[in-house]
């Protein structure tokens, strides 16, 4: 109650009145306000409490993260639109134009640019491994389900600490290794149980796994320095065109007749471009909510959110496709998202440890 009335009687001062309007005077107010009177200042959606906005940004997050595993594959698998390059494509073609408008008009954070050619083609070098990674990852939806494909990706971490290793030399403490062990041994479990397991599609979401987990030891050895690193939408803005680019020739070598394919099954069936378009924009939410995720609570929060994703869309694709699951399989996926977790507390007690 006495906030109210000091919060009035400062909006009511007419000295304020004739130096500035309403929406300075509440910035400009030395008191810092309370959390519910930031978020409704600053927030986009001001009328929403921060606990609200925050569960609907992580609804969100699971909704576009889902959503673009099951588009894939329904689009790769049972649609019959076979071209996971040109697909790729279209989604760093998306993440381009919404990553511009987004920054550029938007303003949802501040425009980084590319300082030097050096930094330009460290960049490069990551869109690279980005294409590698993403193209493997939809093309293994041709051949593998969700499911699968989810209990593979869960094995980012042994692939990082490998690559970590073999990249910088650096060590783990043995309680993390031993951590890793479970995440081992449950894709094994799951992969020798998978009844609709097929080689080639197990390789490519390999491919696609530690490739993911390449591009980010990268990232950390390439952009050190203060002044090369971009904020994650700053560094999408550029990545995605880049990617685009180096997968144009692949998409036209490989997959020489999408165009005419495309075209014609729009003529047929406009849903296609419904589909697609649907598809892309999911694509360029995956990121946005990403970051939003991490903005309105920790990158912790999404570190947990991200094991659970893999369970969850697991199960709803399952219920979606009707792939057939064993009990070995479901073991296998369980104990590989426990090993993860056992990663994860295990690398924040060495972090502890070694400050």
């Amino acid at each position: 109650m006495v906030e109210a009335q000091t919060w009035t009687r400062r909006m009511s001062n007419p000295r304020l009145d004739s130096i500035a309007t309403a929406d300075h005077k509440v910035l400009d107010i030395p008191v810092t306000p309370t959390g519910d009177v930031r978020n409704s200042v600053y927030s986009v959606g001001s009328h929403l409490s921060p606990n609200l906005l925050t569960a609907l940004i992580i609804a969100s997050w699971f909704m576009s993260n889902i959503g673009v595993l099951l588009l894939n594959k329904y689009l790769l698998s049972f649609y019959g639109y076979r071209y996971p390059i040109f697909l790729t494509m279209l989604h760093m073609i998306s993440c381009s134009c919404y990553s511009y408008v987004a920054i550029t008009f938007l303003e949802i954070v501040p425009r980084q640019h590319i300082l030097s050619r050096k930094q330009f083609f460290k960049i490069f070098a990551l869109s690279v491994i980005f294409c590698f990674s993403v193209v493997c990852g939809n093309t293994s939806l041709r051949y593998i389900p969700v499911s699968f494909n989810q209990a593979i990706g869960a094995t980012t971490p042994f692939f990082t600490a490998i690559f970590a290793f073999l990249i910088t030399c650096k060590k783990e403490s043995a309680e993390v290794y031993f951590a890793l062990s479970p995440v081992v041994f449950g894709i094994v479990l799951a992969s020798n149980s998978e009844p609709l397991f097929n080689l080639f599609g197990f390789l490519v979401c390999i491919g696609s796994t530690s490739g993911r987990a390449l591009k980010s030891v990268v990232q950390g050895i390439l952009l050190t320095s203060e002044a090369e690193k971009l904020h994650s939408m700053n560094l999408l803005l550029y990545m995605a065109p880049m990617a685009a680019t180096i997968l144009l020739p692949f998409t036209l070598y490989i997959e020489g007749n999408v165009a005419r394919v495309t075209l014609e099954k729009a003529r047929s069936d406009s849903f296609i471009i419904f589909l697609l378009v649907g598809n892309a924009t999911v694509a360029y939410l995956v990121n946005l909510t990403n970051f939003l995720v991490t903005k309105h609570t920790s990158a912790l929060t999404l570190q947990v959110l991200g094991n659970a994703k893999a369970a969850v869309a697991a199960f709803v694709s399952v219920m979606i496709f009707r792939n057939p699951v064993t009990v070995m399989g479901m073991t296998g996926f369980a104990v590989t998202i426990m090993g993860v977790v056992l990663y994860s507390e295990a690398k924040k007690r060495s972090k502890v440890t070694t400050h």
